[in-house]
């Protein structure tokens, strides 16, 4: 089971609107919630082992439902990758952050472009967080995802 516990994801809740609002100040767009349900669903969900036991499927959860169901007013792609390293943060993964954020930062686009899907996401974010770099599976993967994306925008 994960190490995540409840203190921290209530922490982590009650700062999600004040690290969204903080990027949007520092990079342009509009403050605030659109669809507060879309922004509680997934914090409340990724607080039940039973649908999300490992770090890795909270994690996946959080980021692909922030980045998908757009529950802020602009920059969802973005607060998906800022409140990934977040949590990251929070629940001791410290190490991996820089790292997450500097991977995650075309991924995330590619989640918002329907490119990487969330089975995809998982074993991506899976791997940063517990490989040094990617498997060769993994990075097959994520070409033939671009690529595909690729050849439907030609068609």
């Amino acid at each position: 089971m994960s190490d995540t516990t409840g203190a921290a994801l209530r922490f982590f809740y009650f700062d999600v609107a004040q690290e969204h609002d903080w990027i949007i100040e520092h990079t342009g767009g509009m403050a605030g919630t659109k669809d507060i349900g879309q922004l509680e669903s997934p914090l409340e969900h990724i607080q039940n082992d039973w649908y999300y036991p490992e770090m890795e499927d909270k994690l996946t959860h959080l980021v692909f439902s922030i980045n998908k169901n757009h529950a802020f007013n602009d920059g969802n792609k973005r607060s998906s990758l800022v409140l990934g390293a977040y949590f990251l943060e929070l629940n001791g993964f410290d190490y991996v952050v820089k790292r997450f954020v500097k991977e995650m930062e075309n991924i995330v686009v590619w989640v918002a472009d329907n490119v990487v899907d969330k089975d995809l996401l998982h074993q991506i974010i899976s791997s940063l967080i517990y490989e040094d770099e990617y498997s060769e599976e993994i990075k097959l993967a994520i070409v033939e995802a671009v690529e595909a994306a690729q050849q439907s925008d030609q068609d």
